[in-house]
């Protein structure tokens, strides 16, 4: 049987928060106390230099309360509006939570297309990338306000892993109605065992989870093993662990009852892996000798160093780079679309200003997005 890990050994944290968790829905109220421990565990974490994110439902379910919505399933434009009221209600309850320890929170509202179509992908990492240089906790919720298809809890789980893939972290923590998962639906007298760790999500894993539409996985264990799928298979660990007790984190810290899911990558080498075999190319971007040294240190590719630039691409598509004598060298998400890249080729970082009259990236390809050697 492998080992749990301890949580406090990884450095990027994304914590998801289930609505039920957040929101007493019977008094329709937000529930503070418990809001109040967890950001006391995340402000103990982010204190010791961990980059901590947050995942967090409950927009409509707070604005069921503000506006007395009647209880049962809303239309599509009723749920898209009483989010738009929510997510108000929310990222103000994560701010004044966080900011009793002396942290900024910074709301960032995503759609999977954000964090699935390569642009969009660039745009949304940048951003919250410049948040956790910040010192400041990313409270990311799903858009529901411009959602296209029946909102649902569950959702997050999925958008939670994808989060954690983009930004690269070592760990995704899911805080459930439920303290992980069991080997049998885990009814009175049934015997049920809690798995303490998942190696590798099998067949018999998903077995376990039990049908997408029986009583025991709604809501749930269905949605939260494909966020183990998407999540392990991008090097990031998972643990399912119960936020129905005070102070959540400290309980998993302390040995308490939960779910750890494995993975054998790290998040950056499974970024790398599919920079390098999953992209194909739309374009080339020639260096010089200078640019090449820099890039066998880890550096970023700057667009000093580019000579010539090669085929139609927009940004966040995959480009190969290629040195003075034409052989490959490395290969990257670009920062700029085709036409740019060739306006500031072999310019300074400081003239791209005025080259293209917008503040783009310093780097044509930044080192993240850059897989060295020969493909």
């Amino acid at each position: 049987m492998s080992k749990a890990p301890a949580l406090t050994a990884f450095r990027r944290i994304v914590v998801k928060v289930g609505s039920s968790l957040l929101v007493d829905h019977e008094a329709g109220s937000l529930k503070r106390e418990w809001l109040t421990s967890l950001a006391a565990d995340i402000a103990s974490l982010h204190k010791d230099g961990r980059d901590i994110l947050v995942v967090s439902s409950g927009a409509i379910a707070l604005a069921r309360a503000t506006l007395k919505l009647p209880r049962g399933a809303l239309k599509l434009e009723e749920a898209q509006a009483a989010a738009a009221i929510g997510q108000i209600a929310l990222a103000r309850s994560w701010s004044e939570s966080l900011s009793a320890h002396g942290i900024a929170a910074g709301q960032v509202l995503l759609t999977l297309g954000d964090t699935e179509e390569r642009r969009r992908y660039l745009n949304a990492r940048s951003t919250v990338d410049k948040l956790l240089e910040w010192h400041s906790v990313p409270v990311i919720n799903e858009n529901d306000t411009v959602a296209t298809t029946e909102i649902r809890y569950g959702d997050n789980d999925r958008l939670a892993a994808r989060v954690a893939t983009m930004m690269s972290a070592d760990l995704l923590v899911l805080l459930s109605d439920i303290d992980g998962l069991y080997d049998k639906p885990p009814t009175p007298g049934s015997g049920a065992q809690l798995v303490p760790v998942v190696p590798r999500i099998t067949p018999e894993i998903e077995a376990m989870a039990g049908a997408s539409g029986s009583e025991l996985s709604r809501g749930g264990m269905v949605t939260k093993i494909e966020a183990g799928k998407i999540a392990t298979t991008a090097g990031t660990h998972m643990v399912i662990a119960s936020g129905r007790v005070m102070n959540p984190l400290r309980a998993i810290i302390d040995g308490g009852p939960c779910t750890w899911f494995l993975t054998p990558a790290n998040p950056v080498t499974a970024r790398k892996k599919w920079i390098a075999g999953s992209l194909e190319p739309r374009g080339v971007l020639l260096v010089d000798a200078g640019a090449v040294r820099a890039l066998q240190l880890g550096k970023s590719l700057l667009p000093a160093g580019v000579t010539k630039v090669e085929g139609t691409f927009s940004r966040g598509d995959a480009v190969i780079v290629r040195g003075p004598d034409g052989h490959e060298v490395a290969r990257g998400l670009v920062a700029y679309d085709a036409e740019d890249a060739e306006k500031i080729k072999r310019r300074t970082s400081a003239d791209v200003m005025l080259i293209l009259g917008y503040t783009g990236r310093t780097e044509i390809i930044h080192r993240d997005d850059l897989v060295m050697g020969g493909g």
